[in-house]
């Protein structure tokens, strides 16, 4: 596929296809993780999973920011230098290099503080010992779920986003069985999904390694100079998008704690579907941005203005399907996630439609809102891309969470996303059709 020459439809489409599945990564270990618990051990089971689902945001985050920050760097200096990736593997190493140095620090924070963590995280006495026994068999394998992201993210800027989706399925497809094996068949229970999900990061790892025995391959590791200065570039570039997913880690904290403070047991685990399917709206809006970033970024730098709007128009067409899919399936059938992910109580199925619909809201933008952090990016615009992600991840979000149980009622709390998400997408209209507008013809 020649990105600079190419038909953009179907290269765009084909990419899309690669990136849906490679952005899944966090949605099919979390969505079997939380089906097969809640089936085995109830509410408390979903409840325990809430809990640790910002560990998985904090380390999928840091995995965007050294792969997306990376590999935006990576294309369009291979853009600029007609497709030649010599210069560009600086990146590639630099990316390497940090992503080991957080992979460390994660592993040891973890292995040292676990109970002081879960418990910030919303963990009571009872569902304590069911988030351990869950990290388990994660925390050996964790810096392996770091580097899969990291490793999907050159694999698309690597003319090879196949293989990064084949990598995903078959992790996922083994996470699938494992899951039902382990914690069924040998009666694990919620150990035995942390031991599938360890074991799935590693065959994804082991499967997207395959690509650098490749003839396709240009990603080679060298000793870059300038390292500093690169990781720092890095940082920059990758800030945004690896804000996106942290921000859903400080989000469900502060839920958890807010929930459990106003609304107690039975709504949060309502709200561990909810956190499951809105990861799941988020990962089909990466694949978005991911299918759509190598193309801008390669053309960015060949400075192929009229490319890079054909490539934004069909990209905008995938946010609004994925928008109507997502927002009409919540309304009309909420307790669908409830059933699929725990044997509910009468309680809670009476309960979750009022607060599934209101939340579901913000599935409307939220595709936009984080599609446009990778325009952003690759348009070379990090503040913009630092605003709408700070603004919606933390900055009005947070103040909406911590705020509407006290000013209005605590159900108001459901409302924080939807409104945080309509006040985002005005600021995100504004701003992508002014840069898009800027682009010459």
């Amino acid at each position: 596929m020649d990105l600079l020459k190419g038909n953009i439809k179907p290269i765009y489409f084909k990419y899309l296809s690669a990136a849906f599945g490679s952005a899944m990564i966090t949605s099919v270990y979390s969505i079997v993780d939380m089906a097969m618990v809640g089936q085995y051990q109830g509410p408390d089971g979903t409840a325990a999973l809430a809990v640790v689902a910002p560990i998985w945001n904090i380390v999928f985050s840091l995995g965007l920011l050294m792969g997306i920050g990376g590999s935006v760097l990576f294309s369009t200096i291979k853009g600029q230098d007609g497709g030649d990736g010599t210069n560009a593997n600086g990146y590639f190493s630099a990316a390497v290099y940090g992503a080991v140095a957080l992979a460390i620090i994660t592993c040891l924070a973890l292995w040292l503080f676990e109970a002081p963590i879960l418990v910030f995280f919303g963990a009571d006495a009872s569902l304590l010992p069911l988030a351990e026994a869950y990290l388990v068999p994660i925390k050996w394998m964790l810096p392996c779920f770091l580097f899969n992201q990291l490793l999907a993210a050159f694999l698309r800027n690597d003319n090879n986003p196949a293989l990064a989706t084949a990598a995903v399925l078959a992790g996922g497809a083994f996470n699938v069985v494992g899951d039902y094996v382990f914690v069924f068949t040998f009666d694990m229970g919620i150990f035995g999904a942390g031991l599938a999900t360890a074991i799935g990061g590693v065959i994804t790892f082991l499967v997207a390694m395959s690509h650098f025995l490749s003839k396709k391959n240009t990603l080679h590791l060298h000793r870059p100079t300038a390292l500093a200065h690169k990781l720092r570039e890095i940082s920059v570039t990758g800030f945004s998008t690896f804000f996106i997913d942290v921000a859903m880690g400080i989000l469900t904290i502060l839920f958890n704690r807010q929930i459990m403070k106003y609304l107690g047991g039975d709504a949060l685990a309502i709200y561990g579907p909810i956190v499951t399917v809105s990861t799941l709206v988020q990962c089909c809006a990466y694949s978005v941005g991911q299918a759509a970033q190598p193309i801008i970024s390669i053309n960015f730098g060949a400075q192929k203005w009229a490319r890079i709007k054909e490539t934004l128009r069909f990209a905008l067409y995938t946010v609004a399907v994925f928008s109507i899919l997502w927002t009409a399936v919540s309304l009309l059938a909420p307790n669908l996630y409830i059933r699929i992910f725990m044997k509910p109580t009468d309680a809670i199925l009476a309960m979750a439609p009022a607060i599934i619909r209101t939340y579901s809201l913000s599935f409307m933008l939220l595709p936009l809102n984080i599609f446009s952090t990778y325009y952003f990016q690759v348009l070379m615009k990090p503040r913009t891309a630092f605003i709408v992600s700070v603004s919606r991840g933390f900055v009005i979000s947070g103040l909406l969470i911590l705020l509407l149980p006290i000013v209005a009622s605590p159900s108001a709390i459901w409302l924080a996303m939807p409104i945080t998400e309509l006040v985002v997408a005005f600021f995100v209209v504004s701003r992508m059709r002014s840069y898009t507008k800027a682009l010459t013809a």
